[in-house]
């Protein structure tokens, strides 16, 4: 009998948009602390929901091959999460819950029947707590740092916050022994034609963006040592036999020293693998970034864009400029490397010529590839705060998410798609400007209709109304 179930809410065949784009990677946070669970002598088992169904699971937890489960949260399962939790208390399951969604939550999760939420790094915690749990049950957890709980009468206990695991290279690699790993490079390669897997060399993030959670790891950026990183690429790659990879740093370069310490070291054991990143155009600010990257064998990386509009940036408190945006985009060209793009609309306080700012940036940076959200206040950032006496949620709590939160005085959903299709029209009409002079011009007056219905929206006295048609 195991000590510790551990899973997570995510079931790939549930989401329709899910199985057409076909990118899944396992949960790294589960896989670390099942490692370091192993590593201090515990039994512990791991259900990976991502290819299973729902029934898989509860004829798990009716095995009963341990009596305490934990479960990952996070924003986008809620409520398949909710579910998890009730069938495990029907069956007689202790429920634990950690990740970001039940930091932000506890009182919540709680209510909904979890026992106890995890807050922040859960290895230290989880290898405490399963002792506890055993020799005093989920009430009385009083000395558990991390954790939140109900005490015998009721009342909800927030126990003193945990400090950080202070060397991240004592936590031993992601246990994917536990899992199929094999199988996520399989769908992959099926799917894409290039098998790829994740993984982490920092945890944090130290930037102060108004819209983003740091609800497990703070304000802080603790990054793994640069060999131990290529330790585990150079297993990964033994074992596995990917054809990419992708690392889920926060911000890729942030510390260009370790960068050039740990692309010396692959290309010492003759490692060159393609992979694709994240980073932030004022940490791309340096030729020889992108010149390492390209040797590394980075083909995309990812730029947090957000707006082409400077005073949306500052309001935001990115501390990035729109200048660095495109020098990092066209120096990451000059070395081969595409450049994805993510931007944001509906940012408090934004107007029409902010989105035009944004369309005529992306217009000059011509990135390979764009995506756009519309801004939504997760809990216990600064944007929730500022916008807080604002917003009003559709629906119970247990039936929605942190996107289904309404900010009274914000243009309505169809607004933002006509944004987009402007945005998407423009771009396309000014890069086929030569080539394709008609197709050009009929990509821009499907451009210059968006625009319209966008100046009339925002002249209309009921700036709510969803009636406005092009």
């Amino acid at each position: 009998m195991s000590d510790v179930l551990l899973t997570h809410g995510y079931f790939l065949y549930e989401d329709e948009k899910e199985r057409q784009i076909m990118r899944p990677y396992p949960t790294l946070g589960l896989l670390y602390i099942s490692a370091y669970l192993r590593k201090q002598g515990f039994e512990v088992d791991v259900f990976d929901s991502t290819f299973a169904s729902r029934d898989e699971f509860v004829t798990r937890l009716e095995a009963r091959r341990s009596s305490v489960l934990g479960v990952y949260t996070n924003l986008m399962t809620r409520g398949s999460v909710l579910d998890i939790i009730a069938k495990a208390r029907e069956k007689g399951w202790t429920v634990i819950v950690g990740g970001p969604e039940s930091a932000n939550y506890p009182a919540e999760y709680l209510q909904h029947g979890a026992d106890v939420v995890v807050v922040g790094e859960g290895e230290l915690t989880m290898a405490e707590l399963l002792p506890a749990l055993s020799a005093h049950g989920p009430h009385r957890l009083h000395d558990i740092p991390g954790t939140v709980f109900k005490d015998e009468t009721g009342r909800i206990v927030t126990n003193p916050a945990r400090a950080q695991i202070e060397h991240l290279d004592s936590v031993p690699w992601p246990d994917r022994g536990q899992i199929d790993q094999q199988r996520y490079v399989d769908v992959w390669r099926a799917h894409h034609g290039s098998g790829s897997v994740n993984l982490i060399t920092a945890r944090g993030c130290p930037y102060k963006c108004s819209w983003c959670s740091h609800a497990v790891f703070g304000f802080t950026h603790r990054r793994r040592s640069y060999l131990d990183c290529a330790n585990e690429v150079e297993w990964i790659l033994q074992v596995y036999r990917p054809d990419q990879l992708w690392y889920a740093d926060d911000v890729f370069t942030i510390h260009h020293g370790w960068l050039f310490y740990y692309a010396a070291e692959l290309k010492r054991r003759g490692i060159r693998i393609p992979f694709e990143t994240i980073s932030r155009a004022d940490r791309m600010m340096k030729e020889e970034v992108l010149e390492t990257l390209a040797e590394m064998g980075c083909y995309r990386i990812w730029i947090g864009a957000e707006s082409g509009s400077q005073r949306i940036l500052d309001a935001m408190r990115r501390g990035v400029k729109v200048e660095q945006v495109h020098w990092a985009t066209e120096a990451a060209r000059r070395h081969g490397i595409q450049v994805g793009m993510f931007l944001m609309w509906g940012y408090d306080g934004e107007e029409l010529q902010d989105i035009q700012a944004t369309i005529e940036m992306v217009k000059k940076c011509s990135p390979d590839t764009f995506l756009t959200t519309v801004s939504y206040p997760i809990m216990n950032t600064e944007y929730f705060r500022k916008v807080s006496g604002l917003v009003t949620l559709n629906g119970t709590w247990a039936e929605s998410t942190d996107r289904d939160y309404s900010i009274a005085k914000r243009l309505p959903k169809a607004y933002y798609e006509h944004a987009d299709r402007w945005l998407k029209n423009e771009v396309a009409a000014h890069r086929l400007q030569k080539q394709d002079p008609a197709g050009s011009a009929e990509l821009q007056r499907d451009a210059d209709i968006a625009h319209a219905a966008l100046l009339r929206w925002s002249s209309a006295e009921d700036v709510h109304c969803t009636e406005i048609h092009p």
